[in-house]
């Protein structure tokens, strides 16, 4: 082996691991997150919804949300690759109530992986925006994978446009996001989202929490920030 391949072949693996560290990390802290890390995660997602909304040439439509069976908000989601890559990121999903009200959130995660000899790292906040209430109750089922188990389409941007023909005939989930870093898009096809039953149970403080409990209104002292949220939603879909 030449001195430069083993130069490069050192460099690679370097890089590899710079790349994916954010996954290690996060593998680390699961475990150890708190109700306080669930309370910063609502208050990240009031202010990506904030940002993503005032953007009137990128936010999501308001008669989308208006339709719409639910969200999900997932910030600082980190992509990395290096030949083999992934996804990582927590957040939150709320639905809509029959009389028109959002829900409390139900915590939700979102993994991936990627093979390729793409290199770079990139963070985006997320929005799903979910048009049937059938792809939320598959959701809550276990562990789906996006654009296999349910149909994902990018959203149409500016909060006057309709969505498209495609998106309205086919795709039950409209993907939005805000990436930073150095790919150019970040496309959630092959991701899997899944329930986060500790982070639920950590801001609930009710054990054995699900989804349904959370989305039917039947939990007691729920967090303040947990308005807060619903309020936002609220403002930008008029319901009351």
């Amino acid at each position: 082996m030449t001195t430069w391949t083993k130069r490069s072949a050192a460099c690679a693996v370097v890089l590899a691991l710079t790349l994916l560290r954010p996954f290690a990390f996060a593998a680390r802290t699961d475990a150890g997150e708190s109700a306080a890390n669930q309370v910063q995660k609502v208050e990240d997602s009031v202010r990506v919804l904030q940002d993503m909304m005032r953007e009137s040439d990128k936010g999501i439509p308001i008669k989308l949300l208006e339709r719409s069976a639910g969200i999900a908000i997932i910030p600082d989601v980190v992509k990395a690759a290096f030949v083999v890559g992934g996804r990582h990121g927590k957040g939150l999903v709320c639905t809509r109530r029959p009389d028109g009200a959002w829900s409390d959130p139900a915590f939700i995660g979102i993994t991936g992986g990627s093979v390729g000899w793409q290199v770079g790292v990139q963070a985006a906040d997320i929005i799903l925006v979910f048009r049937t209430a059938r792809s939320i109750e598959n959701f809550t089922r276990g562990k789906f994978t996006l654009g296999a188990d349910v149909g994902l389409a990018a959203g149409p941007l500016g909060r006057s446009a309709e969505a498209s023909t495609d998106a309205e005939l086919k795709a039950e989930i409209l993907s939005y996001s805000r990436s930073r870093g150095l790919y150019v898009g970040l496309s959630l096809d092959g991701a899997s989202l899944y329930v986060d039953a500790k982070a639920n149970e950590n801001f609930y403080g009710v054990k054995g929490i699900v989804p349904g409990t959370i989305f039917d209104g039947k939990v007691s002292g729920v967090p303040e920030a947990a308005a807060k949220l619903r309020q936002a939603l609220a403002g930008f879909s008029a319901a009351k």
